[in-house]
């Protein structure tokens, strides 16, 4: 038995066994936390999220209808400066 402080000032019990059983599931926990960090900033994962939301915003009827009358004005720009030529 080995005699080991807790964070809140207490004395607590506990075996070698016990607390290298411990020491390995706080190592397999760290190991998975650093990974899904790793991957949540990852430049081809936010390269990915960003797509996927501008995907969703375009499959949107007012962003498409915009986009719709963007290209009509652009068009009718570009028509009328050639013309005035």
């Amino acid at each position: 038995m080995l005699a080991m402080a807790e964070a809140n000032g207490e004395v607590a019990l506990q075996d070698s066994d016990a607390l290298v059983k411990e020491i390995e599931r706080t190592r397999a926990n760290l190991a998975q936390t650093i990974d899904t960090l790793a991957e949540r900033v990852s430049p081809a994962s936010v390269t990915k999220r960003a797509v996927e939301r501008v995907r969703e915003q375009v499959s949107k009827p007012p962003v498409q209808i915009g986009a719709a009358a963007l290209t009509v004005v652009t068009l009718a720009l570009v028509v009328w400066r050639l013309r005035r030529r």
